[in-house]
């Protein structure tokens, strides 16, 4: 007899199909970032644009932070399936824009334009979860979700190096048109006119608006003419994400918990290192795969299979730190941290001098570290807010590390033309400046270390 709360129930003919849609639109997103960083160095090569590198990514994940603030208010505003089909144009429009572009700045804008798309839909498709499944079965619908990001990481690098090596790195984009298409129709026959959504605030514009300038800034000291005016963007852009902090204290509408920027607490503390750790790691998602090919005599394909170690090393360790006891929590939260360091101390060393075995063991090791604290790291953040906040907390836990990425991509790519790859990655220069441009992100890492040892105090 089967079960009603088992997987087979998922399955009936009314339920396998949203099932199917949901797994589509997780993917559009999950997909995304190992897809794209193992062809970013054959779309530089033909349409340029290596200063921009670091803006790629910035790009699509401060637009995945802006369409996720808005998504709830949208769901309410227009109905969840309307909602979710508008996204489903704007993820559509995003990869026509990168396979059309002609210079690398449109290529930009589509991935921003895209990251608005897939912020969106991975915010509805959750909204979705309680509108189209029955409660007994979201258990399991949860569980699928997380398996289309573990499937991501093997499908991933697979599909961008693919295209990459055909020499048809658009093709990879017109193949997520085409999903995107098939994803905005589904929508339209399979969600409800006006399922149960979400309730929401008003979105937070101030701090979206402090944050869109401040990531802005950073990217721009990388490709601004001199010396004063660079640093000047640089500290400007520093100033307003701090200024965001404060006025997100200080609103009714925020984006992240008040306590975001009180170090004295829990949530301050967990979110510190979220966004400290992964604005250190996010550089080898950028530049990685271009050192790896260039001086690691490495395939686009694997490449992006080396970047994937990452993902990896995260999943793997979150499986086996799952049943650690509330006592020991704290010990994972400081040992994941200081695993991180270690990953971006050995994997800079390993970029620039080491060897491809040695990348690649680096990148698991950095991955290894964020699996074994990120879910205590994640309690304590959700724990330590006050009870009206809690599900602001929940929701702060990713928009904190798309804040990391953002951040620290723009960090990266302004690094790495003052390094002197605004024009390419060579085997000269990325012997002798290559190093830096990962190793300079340790002290950031060090960062998150300090705020985890003492978060980890039991």
């Amino acid at each position: 007899m089967t079960s009603p709360n088992g997987w087979r129930a998922l399955l009936n003919a009314e339920l396998a199909p949203r099932f199917a849609l949901l797994c589509l639109g997780i993917w559009l997103n999950a997909a995304d970032t190992l897809v794209t960083v193992t062809i970013m160095p054959s779309v530089a090569r033909e349409i340029g644009g290596y200063q921009y590198f670091g803006w790629s990514v910035a790009a699509f994940l401060l637009g995945s932070i802006l369409a996720g603030a808005c998504a709830g208010k949208l769901s309410i505003r227009f109905g969840l399936r309307n909602a979710t089909a508008l996204a489903g144009v704007f993820y559509v429009l995003g990869c026509a824009m990168g396979a059309l572009a002609p210079e690398f700045l449109t290529f930009v804008a589509g991935r921003l334009v895209q990251g608005l798309g897939a912020g969106a839909i991975v915010s509805l498709c959750y909204v979705a979860i309680t509108a189209l499944f029955p409660e007994r079965l979201w258990p399991r619908v949860y569980g699928a979700v997380a398996g289309v990001w573990g499937a991501a990481t093997l499908l991933g690098p697979l599909c961008g190096g693919l295209f990459a090596q055909a020499g048809f790195w658009r093709g990879a984009f017109w193949l997520f048109v085409v999903q995107g298409v098939i994803f905005v129709g589904a929508v339209l026959l399979m969600v409800p006119a006006a399922p149960r959504a979400l309730e929401g605030g008003r979105i937070p514009r101030r701090q979206l608006a402090l944050l869109t300038v401040g990531v802005s800034l950073i990217a721009a000291a990388g490709v601004i003419g001199g010396q004063l005016i660079p640093a000047l963007c640089a500290v400007l852009g520093v100033l307003a994400m701090a200024a965001m902090l404060l006025v997100n204290g200080r609103s009714q509408n925020r984006l992240l918990p008040k306590a975001a920027g009180d170090l004295t607490t829990a949530t301050g503390l967990g979110l510190l290192v979220i966004f400290a750790c992964e604005a250190a790691a996010i550089g080898f998602t950028v530049y990685g795969p271009a050192f790896i090919q260039a001086l690691h005599g490495a395939s686009p394909l694997l490449s992006g299979y080396v970047i994937g170690g990452v993902a990896a090393g995260w999943t793997a360790c979150s499986f086996a730190v799952a049943g650690l006891g509330p006592r020991r929590e704290g010990l994972a939260i400081r040992l994941g941290a200081a695993i991180i360091v270690v990953g971006v101390a050995w994997g800079a060393f390993e970029m620039a001098h080491g060897s491809l075995v040695g990348v690649a063991l680096s990148m698991i090791t950095l991955g290894a570290g964020f699996g074994v604290c990120w879910a205590f790291l994640a309690k304590r953040v959700i724990g330590g807010a006050p009870a009206d906040e809690q599900a602001l907390a929940s929701a702060a836990v990713p928009t904190t590390q798309l804040i990391g990425g953002a951040v620290g991509s723009a960090a990266a790519g302004a690094l790495a033309n003052l390094l002197g790859f605004a024009h390419g990655v060579d085997a000269t220069v990325g012997h002798a400046h290559g190093f830096w441009l990962f190793a300079a992100f340790t002290p950031l890492a060090l960062v998150g270390l300090g705020a985890a040892w003492r978060l980890g105090r039991d």
